[in-house]
């Protein structure tokens, strides 16, 4: 369902040239892949037959990877997201900055992380904050949500707005979309708007604080963050905090869920799956407001810091244990599928995020005091037939990276398969004029019932009493409004 209304599955998302690193205080991008196309994975099955010079050497040097670029934060880097020209880092005591990287490539600049590009008097992207924790975005895409998504140029402003109401049934972007969400282990939530940075005028490049919020002290201890929608699940000492934003700057508590030492999460259409000190456990979040714990769901785990969901297998940094990979196509009934830890070469695992290139699936890994290392997850040599919508994950460890201290954070890659959020709002442009995606009520219709109840179907087959049709029918009988007879019967037949 996550594919089929938009949501993403996080399966095909793009990470490229680099691997984006958050370390105890730096950031680093390492590069992954070859520069040329087809852009390979170093190490990778590709890489092998369309490298194979190149990849003699990286076997040579032990797979060790021999280029990255680095920046001290001077701060932890809890959370770092790149999107388009920018990377958003949330760097603990030093507060929350976005750092210009678009020419992290160009030999021709010495300082690869540009934090001003001109003058700190025209460019302050630095925020201060006391202790911050995370940072996410409402989508990993390059957007505009300002852009005028209308047909015609050159046509008058008149002319525009008849023809795209006419035409353009593409949904506004919700205001949520114009801003980064921090979260700070003694402030609460922050909202900095970055729209600022992508709307052409380079003389506004200055990022404020649009709230900050911890009503009653809820969110004392935030330390993650996950969006769905207009919804953010909050990690904090009150457990799972889930809120409101669908005005942003007047953010409402939906729910609370008491769950002791609650670490990280990840949402996958009407679960999150979220990380305590005991393992992996699942909340069903068809409904935010009235979110409920599945007790069943539980996979016992030492030590998981991070989790990373991608279609039906879920990843987990699972610390001295590994990787753990685990099974969740049924989401209520979580199983474990396999522990990685490349023989002990894993041992200090902190995040992980999948993503696919060529064709292939990889896994990306900071592995705290180990640094980074690169793991191919589908390849035709460990899986001849690694066909189907969610093929098994044989992990093989194809590439490392020492960083600088250890490594604690990945950015997720670009989402290549999503284009409407988890409450409706559209953030893709379609390519034909007038379409667009589901909103909320549309794909509700798709999977719940007019009680709010998800549709199930069985393998069982249900004996039901139906009247007796082979009788002659009174004209009265065949005429029977069919609501009636809907309401009137308990058959799955007649739903």
């Amino acid at each position: 369902m996550a594919q089929l209304l938009l949501l993403g599955t996080n399966f095909v998302n793009f990470v490229g040239y680099n691997a984006w690193t958050g370390t105890e205080d730096s950031i680093e991008a390492v590069r992954v892949t070859e520069w040329d196309e087809p852009q390979a994975v170093v190490g990778s099955y590709l890489h092998k037959y369309a490298y194979p010079d190149w990849y003699r050497k990286h076997e040579a040097k032990g797979r060790v990877l021999q280029e990255a670029y680095d920046k001290g934060t001077g701060g932890r880097v809890g959370c770092l997201q790149l999107r388009g020209e920018y990377l958003y880092v949330a760097q603990g005591d030093e507060g929350f900055e976005a750092y210009d990287v678009a020419n992290i490539a160009n030999k021709g600049f010495s300082e690869r992380f540009i934090t001003a590009p001109f003058s700190p008097l025209g460019h302050d992207t630095q925020i201060d904050t006391e202790d911050a924790t995370c940072v996410a975005l409402p989508t990993t895409q390059p957007i505009h949500p300002d852009r005028r998504n209308r047909p015609g140029f050159g046509m008058s402003g008149e002319e525009m707005s008849r023809l795209m109401n006419e035409t353009n049934m593409e949904q506004p972007f919700h205001p949520l979309y114009n801003y980064a969400l921090i979260t700070d282990s003694k402030e609460g939530l922050i909202l900095s708007d970055v729209n600022t940075l992508s709307d052409l005028e380079p003389r506004n490049n200055f990022l404020e604080r649009a709230l900050t919020w911890n009503e009653n002290g809820i969110l004392n201890g935030a330390r993650h963050i996950t969006i769905g929608g207009h919804y953010a699940y909050i990690a904090a000492d009150a457990g799972l905090v889930i809120l409101d934003l669908d005005t942003p700057l007047q953010p409402k508590v939906a729910a609370t869920v008491k769950i002791a030492g609650l670490r990280a999460s990840a949402l996958q259409f009407r679960y999150l799956f979220v990380l305590d000190g005991t393992g992996l456990r699942v909340v069903d979040v068809t409904d935010p407001r009235k979110p409920s714990v599945v007790e069943a769901a539980h996979v016992p785990l030492r030590d998981a810091h991070r989790i990373y969901v991608a279609r039906t297998y879920a990843y987990v940094a699972a610390g001295g244990e590994g990787l753990a990979i685990i099974d969740v196509e049924r989401p209520e009934q979580p199983k474990p599928y396999s522990m990685y830890n490349a023989g002990g070469a894993l041992n200090d695992t902190r995040d992980v995020v999948v993503a696919s290139t060529n064709a292939s699936l990889f896994a990306y890994v900071a592995d705290g005091k180990n640094g980074l290392k690169v793991l191919q997850l589908t390849s035709p040599d460990s899986q001849p037939r690694f066909y189907g919508f969610s093929p098994e994950p044989h992990p093989e460890l194809i590439a490392t990276y020492p960083t600088s201290s250890p490594a604690l954070a990945l950015s997720k890659g670009l989402d290549r398969d999503r284009a409407v959020d988890e409450t409706g709002h559209q953030m893709a442009v379609f390519g034909r004029i007038g379409s667009r995606p589901f909103n909320l009520q549309e794909m509700q219709e798709l999977y719940l019932d007019d009680k709010g109840n998800p549709w199930y179907v069985t393998d069982a087959i249900e004996q039901k009493k139906f009247k007796d049709l082979s009788r002659k029918m009174t004209k009265e009988e065949i005429f029977m409004d069919f609501d009636q007879q809907i309401e009137n019967s308990d058959s799955y037949f007649y739903r």
